[in-house]
């Protein structure tokens, strides 16, 4: 592997797992809110995550570029508060990736929410569990399964990511070209066949690994709540 397919490889890694990482407990708390939640809005709120599923991902990049530009409100925060901007660096590709793996990370955790048996976490409190214990003891282990599933899902769609991240903050080699972005830059070169190749090989195997491990942990969520 050459050193430029070494940094593509690592920058993409480094990108979808901090995409991955940061999205995981947001991700967690709307799948909680929208399993176990009654409140108004709901359904609403079920539409805007699942949002970035069904829009053309260039839409989601451009509402990106608007909300983190200098003079968009977020990117107007950052400035001010910590001085610094993600466009065109490679936290501004971390949160385009995250934002697309939000919508199948909340769907898979809330499955695994939904599919925890309400009554165990009842005989729990009636033991004298409070509701935090209950929670550690009870709720969090059987739906962790579903929980990494859902990571290692979100990962997997974090590699993928092209629409939104070329629209948000370009594609700069060594900063935000990751591997899709790399694959259409050689795709547009002459004689850039052979690195196609390699990249797709290479996005291939590492994509089908995280699916298999997804799958693996969900078929184990399965067998356990079927035992119980």
């Amino acid at each position: 592997m050459t050193d430029e397919l070494e940094t593509i490889v690592r920058l993409s890694l480094l990108i979808g797992g901090v995409a991955t990482a940061g999205t995981l407990p947001v991700a967690f708390a709307l799948a909680w809110l929208l399993a176990r939640g009654r409140f108004p809005g709901k359904l609403l709120l079920d539409g805007l995550v699942h949002l970035p599923l069904v829009v053309p991902p260039v839409v989601t990049g451009w509402l990106l570029l608007i909300a983190f530009a200098p003079a968009g409100p977020l990117g107007m925060l950052l400035e001010r508060w910590f001085g610094v901007s993600i466009l065109f660096r490679w936290t501004g590709a971390a949160v385009a990736a995250a934002m697309m793996a939000l919508p199948l990370m909340v769907r898979a955790i809330r499955l695994s929410i939904e599919g925890v048996d309400q009554r165990l976490e009842q005989a729990a409190r009636t033991l004298g569990a409070g509701p935090w214990r209950t929670f550690a003891t009870i709720t969090l282990p059987l739906a962790l399964p579903g929980v990494l599933a859902a990571a290692m899902l979100g990962f997997a769609r974090s590699l993928g990511e092209f629409g939104a991240t070329i629209t948000f903050v370009s594609n700069v080699p060594g900063e935000t070209q990751t591997l899709p972005l790399a694959i259409y830059a050689a795709l547009q070169r002459p004689g850039g066949e052979a690195t196609v190749w390699k990249l797709a090989g290479i996005s291939i195997a590492i994509s089908l690994i995280a699916l298999i491990a997804s799958e693996l942990l969900g078929r184990r969520q399965g067998r356990r709540l079927h035992v119980l």
